[in-house]
């Protein structure tokens, strides 16, 4: 994922779980504040495990939304991982993010079905 997608000030974390409205299921939680950029942050805490597998979650989470840029609508994101995300596989990390994207209707109209 480009820097110019990434969200980096604490101020912009704070904006968000200010602001955001936000949908969660067992593993992550997601939060969006309409805006007309795309910035993403990921908030992974010592909670989730060592430093090898804080790492490994942020870039598995990167990479989903990497890959789904293109669809989502504009705004500010931040992705919070619980402690239980650190066991999962990237496939189960995306499919989930993929259920709370749909469910705050985030995915651009029409292009739902694409899994690119």
């Amino acid at each position: 994922m480009q820097e110019k997608h990434r969200l980096r000030l604490n101020r912009q974390f704070q904006y968000v779980y200010r602001r955001g409205t936000r949908a969660s299921n067992r593993d992550l939680s997601l939060l969006h504040v309409k805006n007309a950029q795309k910035r993403i942050g990921f908030s992974v805490s010592k909670k989730v495990g060592g430093a090898v597998e804080r790492n490994r979650v942020k870039r598995r989470l990167r990479e989903h939304f990497r890959r789904r840029m293109a669809l989502l609508r504009p705004g500010f994101y931040v992705v919070v991982a619980r402690p239980s995300a650190a066991k999962q596989s990237y496939a189960q990390l995306s499919g989930g993010l993929d259920d709370l994207l749909l469910k705050m209707r985030l995915l651009e109209c029409g292009k739902e079905g694409s899994k690119s």
